[in-house]
């Protein structure tokens, strides 16, 4: 039996990943990413729920653009289930341009994004951790940056008893399958490859 309850609303939020050419324009537009693979499916499974999906994904964001947008783009909808996947670019800012964001500055953020959710909304959340790919070659140095902060989610997941989806070890294993670039063509956006396995460990996640 699924977890997701009839005339659930189902919110997507993050970043590039997430966002996947959704149009801005259109509120109930989803990308051709995992968001539009996971509601394609549920939507499939059970029709007679109604449930309802929204992307609030916006290429380039960090968890602290999350932070400035999360009254307007999450709790004002109220959903009854928050899917988070932030933190990628919370370090490659550091690699590309020396914007840094601490692993304790990401960790207390983050924190506060799922206080306030609890606080003024219901809803069940799923976290999705953040991966990196070694295309090109120097995506591995990002690893010292990007580890810290894996853990700081999981930490957090922990805490607040949420779903989780372990992104960075799936898509490790993914790749002993096929190259890395066939899941991520530069180590960080998926093909539509990786955005199934996304939208599959999503679903395993959730039970349903």
């Amino acid at each position: 039996m699924t977890r997701i309850e009839d005339q659930a609303t189902v919110l997507f939020i993050g970043d590039s990943i997430t966002d996947c050419g959704r149009n801005y324009d259109n509120v109930g537009d989803l990308g051709r990413g995992y968001a539009m693979m996971v509601a394609a499916e549920l939507n499939f499974r059970y029709p007679e729920k109604q449930i309802q999906f929204m992307n609030r994904g916006i290429n380039g964001n960090r968890v602290t653009d999350l932070e400035q947008r999360w009254e307007q783009d999450c709790l004002a909808h109220n959903p009854t289930w928050v899917s988070i996947y932030i933190g990628i670019n919370d370090t490659w800012r550091w690699y590309d341009s020396k914007a840094e964001t601490s692993a304790d500055e990401f960790y207390r953020t983050y924190r506060e994004l799922l206080v306030r959710t609890k606080e003024h909304t219901n809803a069940n959340i799923v976290i999705i951790e953040p991966f990196v790919l070694p295309v090109p070659e120097d995506r591995k140095g990002w690893r010292v940056d990007l580890d810290p902060k894996i853990h700081a989610i999981r930490e957090l997941a922990r805490e607040f008893g949420t779903y989780y989806v372990p992104l960075d070890g799936l898509f490790a294993q993914a790749s002993t399958k096929a190259e890395p670039a066939y899941w991520a063509g530069d180590g960080v956006h998926p093909t539509d490859a990786g955005h199934a396995l996304i939208a599959r460990a999503w679903l395993d996640a959730v039970k349903v």
